[in-house]
């Protein structure tokens, strides 16, 4: 069991407050997830040519500014850095794939949390509510954002092991549930070029989509083929650079509920998470259909 958030606003004006409304939302799902926690948050885009990642390590004494020192001095580009926890926001004055494969080469003992030009990951083990105070979710203006509490039942409970899951470029995934096929999917996919990080079938499904989106599938297209090769059960939220998608599978046994208004889109597991979301009772309220996929844009 665990408990799945996002909020998409579609009012630039209530960006300020996107963080805040979205660690209420996140603490809401405590019972459902004790074990940890993970968000994503969509806010201070990098300018074109540059990228930002999320990193994290352990030991909250982590040489972070001699990692962004090398970095700079191996690829000739300007870095700044700043720590959050046991985690690390890194900007490079370069694209990721100059960054990345330098990163995994240098630093095994970094684990690449999230990266791209707009998306920030932060996830870490403990209550919704102490994750949340301990990277500054309140005070994060952005566009949009999803968020994950964790009881583990496929895997480790560790900060490797929460969600959210970024198998790409500004893209991420949440998941309640479990999939059935995911070993024979994860054999299929590393086929395709697909590497993997841990067992957890929720990384599965997120480097599925990733697939899928890179074969030239739109968000709602390669949710849609989900729904043919995943098998189990799932309630999937998804965020990309200008997108916000949700999805159950045809039998829908895990629980959603999605609300919407002039001002935003939401969705958790329970209402308990959307009960104080300004204007809430204005919003139209509803239950997703099964295996149908919902998507919003910014654009």
């Amino acid at each position: 069991m665990c408990g799945i958030v996002g909020l998409f606003l579609k009012n630039p004006a209530l960006q300020p407050e996107l963080g805040k409304h979205l660690e209420t939302m996140l603490i809401g799902m405590s019972e459902r997830g004790p074990d940890s926690a993970g968000i994503a948050v969509y806010h201070s885009a990098v300018p074109e040519g540059q990228s930002k990642i999320t990193l994290f390590n352990a030991d909250t004494n982590y040489h972070w500014h001699k990692l962004a020192g090398d970095l700079a001095d191996a690829l000739n580009v300007e870095t700044d850095i700043d720590q959050k926890g046991n985690h690390a926001r890194l900007v490079a004055h370069c694209p990721e794939d100059r960054v990345l494969p330098w990163l995994r080469a240098n630093h095994p003992d970094v684990r690449i949390m999230g990266y791209g030009q707009l998306m920030e990951v932060y996830k870490d083990v403990g209550l919704p509510a102490d994750v949340a105070a301990r990277y500054g979710l309140a005070g994060m203006e952005g566009s949009h954002a999803i968020g994950h509490t964790r009881m583990a039942t496929e895997s480790a409970v560790t900060t490797e092991h929460s969600h959210p899951f970024t198998p790409a470029s500004d893209m991420c995934l949440v998941h309640n549930g479990s999939l059935s096929n995911h070993n024979n999917l994860r054999k299929w996919l590393r086929k395709k070029g697909q590497e993997f990080e841990t067992d957890n079938d929720s990384e599965v499904a997120a480097r599925y989509f990733a697939y899928r989106l890179s074969e030239g599938a739109s968000l709602k297209e390669a949710m849609e083929a989900g729904l043919t090769d995943l098998d189990g059960f799932f309630t999937f939220t998804m965020g990309t650079k200008d997108g916000f998608a949700v999805l159950r599978d045809a039998i829908a046994c895990k629980p959603a509920v999605l609300a919407e208004n002039d001002d935003w889109v939401a969705m958790a597991s329970e209402f308990r998470s959307l009960a104080y979301l300004p204007n809430i009772e204005k919003a139209k309220i509803w239950e997703p259909a099964p295996a149908t996929v919902y998507t919003w844009s910014l654009h």
